[in-house]
């Protein structure tokens, strides 16, 4: 095995590389390969000054987070950064690409640093459920002040060279050209200035404008339920409060205890699903087939969107509307998108200029199309006799992908002459802003087109998750239980006000009836007319009066709530709702937070057992994915199948026994709970 720490002269310039492919992450091997490099260079009479760079495209990624849950192997981080800055010859860190994490925490233990344009230098342990452990939290406040610490520390996001000069945590900007020639350029004009070592702990931090207490309340408010931010704010108060031996004690003993801590995985687990879920066992060796051309029938909110996240991914579109009128309409909607796309920086001028965009009415036009995608009004009538016509026009091999968000995908193909050609793609609106791809797998369709799917999904940047057909696939199947479930304790006395407030502590984006409100009240009572009565399930009639009155969300300001200055509670529908109980002759009960949090989430899981039981999901981890990236699952409770792990499945199926008291029909235990729970086996098992 190649070291993956090489050690040069350049003249009198000591030379450090860390080669370690992809992302020069620090395990061990590297780890050990830095302190015999800098003893080596202390060593070195020649060296009067080193410069450390990365090999490939970044400096340093980061600590190697597959190495979290095991022994630690010495050296550890910290001791590698303090042999760092104990050289008594300067150091130079020439940062390309990115220096991340423990990547930073390297560069902030050298002397002297330059960083490439373009670079990001960022500390994001607390997307982790983790603080900079590495000295991270003591030596960056020294450099560059505590408020901009603070708001490196606790937010996570990197900064580019410009900020980071700005602050004091870089000495030069090296406007283009490799990082190594920068850091020998730097490192001669250093030597010619006579400069010598200039550790980092041996500086100090200037104060915050906020103290700790002050902080620790605006962080809770900022991430509610949320640990690892505030303890890296504890941390890092350690800068000004403590000497920094003492300091660096104090952050180990709190990120020790982040690590014990079930955020910790939670969020590990969030971290490792985006990968995870698109490597499936039966497409390995399988190749998809040709992606070089999509079209889209539909140019409304979604079809426009779909449209949308191909051209920002460099695939040219060709996109059918019904008249000149609506293709006219949705050219210039997707237009808006990409200029949008532009002056938000995720998209290059040059890049716009190329973008690739036919909108017709003419299918004829999609006869070359690798793939099409259908995004109609969802009528299985309407999608059939799309499917009809892309069938005679579509040449061999091409790809026929419906954006149903519910109806049978198996049905849909059958209207075809080609049905291992058909799969469901259901994106999430607005489709090029949402990261979720739902690839739903039909009966017939073929290994290389499913392949052929969560190619795109890659090519989109989405998290692409296989879903079986059943009504409402993964996602919606699941949404529509515990929504059942939310509108059954409406019922029993909570409010609508009540559980988004007590669902939105717990942890989720929105509540269930401001989700109610954004996508239409109009959408949930066409999916219950759809579906008609359920076993079990309570009709939410207050919300089907809401609709009669034309009070349809946010589109006409006003449903559960009314949007005037935000969304504000309205005493109107409260009295709807106890006219509605007094009909079913209920008198209503105070329902608490914890047992509104309790019901959602027992419901939420218990489907998510059937829609695992079943198949229509592989593993649990594609459920977690599917909430934390489509509907706004709280990401440091890792998904409701991570959260069931934590809580207790015997305990979550106890719950669901309680409530069927009352409801037998709606609260039955799903086989799996019920297997899980007497076997003792968690769902984080099935995923291995």
């Amino acid at each position: 095995m190649t070291h993956p720490v090489h050690y040069e002269t350049d003249g009198s310039i000591a030379v450090i590389t860390v080669d370690n492919p992809p992302v020069n992450a620090l395990g061990h091997a590297v780890r050990a390969g830095l302190v015999d490099a800098f003893d080596r260079f202390e060593e070195d009479g020649a060296a009067k000054i080193a410069v450390l760079v990365g090999a490939g495209r970044l400096f340093i990624g980061g600590a190697d987070i597959s190495e979290f849950g095991k022994p630690r192997r010495e050296p550890h981080l910290p001791d590698v950064i303090a042999r760092i800055e104990r050289s008594t010859k300067p150091v130079v860190a020439a940062i390309h690409g990115a220096a991340l994490g423990g990547g930073l925490e390297v560069a902030l233990g050298c002397h002297y640093r330059v960083a490439v344009a373009g670079a990001k230098l960022g500390l994001p342990e607390v997307t982790l459920g983790l603080l900079p452990g590495a000295g991270g939290t003591q030596r960056l406040p020294r450099l560059a002040g505590m408020d901009a610490a603070l708001d490196m520390i606790t937010g996570g996001k990197p900064v580019t060279p410009e900020i980071a000069a700005e602050y004091g945590l870089i000495d030069r900007i090296a406007p283009d050209g490799e990082a190594r020639a920068a850091g020998l350029t730097y490192a001669q004009e250093l030597l010619a200035e006579g400069a010598t070592a200039r550790p980092t702990s041996n500086l100090t931090a200037a104060p915050a404008t906020k103290d700790a207490a002050t902080w620790d309340q605006l962080l809770e408010a900022r991430h509610p339920g949320q640990i690892s931010q505030r303890r890296a704010a504890e941390a890092a108060f350690g800068a000004t409060a403590l000497p920094f031996d003492e300091g660096l004690t104090q952050e180990r003993r709190l990120f020790d205890t982040l690590m014990e801590s079930p955020q910790r995985e939670a969020l590990i687990h969030a971290f490792f699903l985006e990968k995870r879920v698109s490597s499936l066992p039966e497409l390995k060796d399988v190749e998809p087939r040709p992606l070089d051309t999509v079209g889209i029938i539909g140019g409304g909110t979604m079809g426009s969107g779909i449209a949308t996240a191909c051209i920002l991914a460099g695939i040219p579109v060709t996109l059918v509307e019904t008249t000149p009128e609506a293709a006219e309409k949705a050219h210039a909607t997707i237009s808006k998108n990409l200029d949008g796309a532009v002056a938000r920086g995720k998209m290059s001028a040059e890049a716009r200029a190329r973008a690739d965009l036919t909108t017709t009415t003419e299918y004829q036009a999609l006869s070359q199309a690798d793939l099409v995608i259908e995004a109609v009004f969802e009528s299985m009538n309407v999608k059939r006799q799309v499917f009809g016509q892309l069938d005679a026009v579509m040449k061999d091999g091409a790809i026929l992908a419906t954006n149903t968000s519910y109806l049978d995908i198996n049905e849909i193909a059958a209207t075809t002459s080609r049905p291992a050609d058909v799969l469901g793609l259901h994106f999430f609106s607005p489709a090029h802003v949402m990261r979720l791809l739902e690839v739903v797998v039909a009966d017939n369709t073929a290994p290389d087109v499913v392949a052929t799917g969560f190619a795109l999904g890659k090519r989109l940047k989405k998290v692409a998750v296989r879903a079986g057909v059943c009504d409402g696939f993964i996602g919606n199947r699941i949404l529509s239980h515990y929504r059942a479930a939310a509108n059954e304790m409406i019922l029993q006395g909570a409010s609508p006000y009540q559980i988004d407030a007590a669902l939105e502590r717990f942890g989720f984006a929105m509540g269930p009836y401001k989700v109610a409100d954004l996508a239409g009240l109009d959408i949930g009572h066409a999916t219950r007319k759809r579906q008609g009565p359920r076993p079990g399930v309570v009709n939410p009639d207050w919300d089907d009066r809401l609709n009669e009155m034309g009070r349809l969300g946010r589109k006409t300001g006003r449903g559960y709530y009314v949007y005037e200055d935000g969304a504000q509670e309205d005493p109107e529908v409260l009295a709807i709702i106890d006219e509605v109980r007094a009909k079913h002759g209920i008198t209503p009960r105070d329902i608490g937070d914890d047992e509104i949090c309790n019901r959602y989430m027992a419901a939420m899981v218990n489907e998510a057992a059937r829609v695992v039981g079943e198949g229509i999901a592989k593993r649990p981890m594609d459920v977690d994915a599917v909430l934390l990236f489509g509907y706004g699952f709280p990401r440091w409770r890792g998904g409701p199948m991570m959260y069931a792990d934590q809580t207790g499945i015997g305990t979550i199926r106890d719950r669901i026994r309680t409530y069927a008291e009352a409801n037998p029909e709606f609260w039955r235990t799903a086989p799996l709970i019920d297997e899980l729970s007497e076997t003792g086996r968690t769902f984080g098992e099935m995923n291995q």
